[in-house]
C-alpha cells in the first residue's frame, strides 16, 4: 500500500469512461457530443463495444430490444415487479426482484441459443454440412446440457411466437443490404429443421431463439445476450410497476387469497378421528 495514495488510480481500471471536474469521455467520445447524437442503442453498443455502431447494426440491434420487453404478469420476472410493488417496494427495487429472476431458466435461453449457435458455426466452419453440424450439436447438447434446445417451442404461443417470424425476416433484409452475414439465420433455421425431423411435429423459433440470431449476427458474446435481453425486459418491468402503483392493492401474492394451495403433508389425526383440517 502505498502511503502517499499513489496506487489510488490503479484500484479500477477501466477504458470505458473519463471523467473529471467538467470533463466527461465515454469511450474516447465527449458526452456532450453524444447527446443529441446517438440513439439508445447506438450508445448501448458504443458502451459495450467501444465504437459506434453503424446505423444497420443500431437498427437490428433495436429490433430484438423492442421485441423483448414484455410478455405480460404470466411471466415471472413481471409477475415479481407487480408482487414486490404491492409489498412496499419501490420501483428501483421491483425492478432489481425482477431481473434477479431472469436467470437460466427465465431469461437465460437468449444466451444459451447463441452458445448452441456458435457451436455450430465452429462445426461448419471446420468444413461439416450445416444440417449434419447443427444435428451434432442438437445431440450434444441434450447430453451435456438438457433435453430443452433452447430458443425454440413455447408452453403459450401456438403454432408459433409472432415476434419471431418477424426478427428473422428483419435479419433476412439486415443481411441482403450488407449489415450482417445472415449465416445465423441460416444456423437458427438449421436447427428448427433438425428439431422438426427428429421430433416429429412443429418446433418453432421463438423469441429466444430470434433475438439469439441478432446478437450472434452483430457479434455479440453468448453472456451479452442475456445481459441485453435484462435491458429490453426492463422496460416491460418498469411499466408493470408503475401501473401497480397507480392501481394500488397491498401484499399481492402470485394468486387471489381464496385460492390455495394442494398440500400433499401429513395429516395428524385429533382424538376424535377427525382430520385437523376438517373440524370448523
Amino acid at each position: 500500500m502505498s502511503s502517499d495514495g499513489s496506487d489510488v488510480p490503479e484500484w479500477w481500471r477501466t477504458s470505458i469512461i473519463d471523467m473529471a471536474p467538467g470533463r466527461i469521455r465515454l469511450r474516447g467520445h465527449p458526452i456532450e457530443e453524444l447527446i443529441g447524437a446517438l440513439s439508445f442503442s447506438q450508445m448501448i453498443w458504443l458502451m459495450l463495444r467501444g465504437d459506434p455502431p453503424s446505423e444497420g447494426q443500431a437498427r437490428l440491434l433495436e429490433h430484438a430490444l423492442v421485441a423483448a420487453v414484455d410478455h405480460g404478469p404470466q411471466a415471472p420476472s413481471i409477475a415479481c415487479a407487480r408482487m414486490a410493488v404491492t409489498c412496499g417496494l419501490g420501483l428501483n427495487g421491483a425492478m432489481a426482484s425482477a431481473v434477479n429472476m431472469l436467470d437460466d431458466v427465465h431469461g437465460g435461453a437468449g444466451e444459451q441459443a447463441v452458445e448452441l449457435y456458435m457451436r455450430i458455426a465452429e462445426g461448419t466452419a471446420e468444413g461439416a454440412p450445416l444440417l449434419e453440424a447443427a444435428g451434432r450439436a442438437v445431440d450434444a447438447w441434450r447430453a451435456e446440457r438438457s433435453t430443452f434446445i433452447p430458443g425454440f417451442g413455447h408452453r403459450f404461443h401456438k403454432p408459433e411466437d409472432p415476434r419471431a417470424p418477424r426478427l428473422l425476416a428483419l435479419v433476412d433484409a439486415a443481411a441482403a443490404e450488407g449489415v450482417c452475414a445472415g449465416s445465423y439465420a441460416e444456423i437458427g433455421r438449421a436447427v428448427q429443421t433438425v428439431l422438426v425431423e427428429q421430433l416429429g411435429k412443429p418446433a418453432p423459433m421463438n423469441i429466444d431463439g430470434a433475438t439469439a440470431v441478432i446478437f450472434a449476427e452483430l457479434g455479440f458474446a453468448p453472456p451479452l445476450a442475456r445481459g441485453l435481453f435484462c435491458l429490453s425486459r426492463s422496460v416491460g418491468v418498469l411499466a408493470h410497476a408503475w401501473e401497480q402503483m397507480q392501481q394500488g392493492g397491498r401484499n399481492k401474492g402470485p394468486t387471489p387469497p381464496h385460492y390455495r394451495w394442494r398440500y400433499d403433508g401429513p395429516n395428524p389425526i385429533d382424538e376424535a378421528g377427525l382430520e385437523k383440517n376438517d373440524v370448523d
